[in-house]
C-alpha cells in the first residue's frame, strides 16, 4: 500500500499553503496544474476560498494581539519627539487608507 498522496491533492494543498502564506507567487502554477488534473472551478474555489478565509482570519487575531499590547501601556514614559513635527500628506506614491489616513 503506498501511502503518496495523489498529485492533485498535493497541489491543492500547495495552493492553500501559498495563498494563506501571502507567497509571491501565489499559487497560480498550482493552478494550472490542478487545471491540468482536471479538477473542477468549484473545488479551486473552494480551496482558495478557506485559504483567504484563513490567511486574513489569522491577520485579524495579530491585529488585535498587536493592538491589545499597544493600548495596554497607552501613557508614554517620555514626551514624544516627534509630536511637533509637521507631516506632508498626498502625493503620487501615495494613498490614504480606508479612513483617510496618509501613508507616507
Amino acid at each position: 500500500m503506498s501511502s503518496d498522496l495523489h498529485p492533485s491533492i498535493v497541489a491543492l494543498v500547495s495552493l492553500a499553503a501559498n495563498i494563506a502564506a501571502n507567497h509571491p507567487k501565489q499559487g497560480l502554477c498550482q493552478v494550472d496544474r490542478l487545471r491540468q488534473y482536471g479538477i473542477s472551478k468549484a473545488h479551486i474555489d473552494a480551496v482558495i476560498e478557506i485559504a483567504r478565509h484563513l490567511r486574513d482570519e489569522a491577520a485579524q487575531s495579530l491585529d488585535a494581539s498587536f493592538d491589545e499590547a499597544y493600548t495596554a501601556d497607552a501613557q508614554p514614559k517620555r514626551p514624544d519627539p516627534f509630536a511637533t513635527i509637521q507631516v506632508e500628506t498626498g502625493g503620487a506614491c501615495c494613498t490614504p487608507t480606508a479612513s483617510g489616513q496618509a501613508c507616507c
